[in-house]
């Protein structure tokens, strides 16, 4: 068995749900050595955070965005971690909901994603800034 990892730090970028595969991909060239394995990535913050979803039309994230924003609203008078900004509290509970890691198999050297599945990034704050992950991928080679 064989380990490789990488940090990388992606660039800041508005908020809602961005596709990330192709960075995570680019950061761990070594994926292509497995013949099988796994990988998981793992995001260093608490008002970010990851899933797997639909990789094609663009409508799907910006439905993410809206039906977050709808179940976990901003200004609620009963949050008590405030001091932040609107968005701070509500931000944490979205990347609760959400999680810190997916994990996907790796098959002869490639993500064994779905057809129409990619990695988000869902970031949940308004000025996250740049965001940390650690990519982590195992296996025989």
């Amino acid at each position: 068995m064989k380990i490789f990892q990488q940090q990388i730090s992606l660039t800041q970028r508005k908020r809602g749900f961005h596709l990330i595969t192709a960075e995570v991909v680019n950061a761990l060239p070594q994926i292509t050595e497995f013949k099988t394995g796994i990988l998981q990535v793992f995001i260093q913050h608490t008002s970010a955070s990851l899933t797997i979803n639909e990789n094609a039309d663009p409508t799907v994230r910006k439905d993410f965005e809206m039906y977050f924003n709808k179940a976990v609203p901003e200004n609620d008078p009963d949050y008590l971690h405030d001091e932040e900004g609107s968005d701070d509290m509500p931000a944490h509970l979205k990347a609760a909901m959400l999680g810190s890691s997916v994990t996907i198999p790796i098959r002869n050297g490639r993500l064994a994603l779905g057809t129409w599945q990619g990695i988000y990034l869902c970031e949940h704050r308004n000025y996250g800034g740049s965001r940390s992950l650690i990519i982590t991928a195992w296996g025989e080679l």
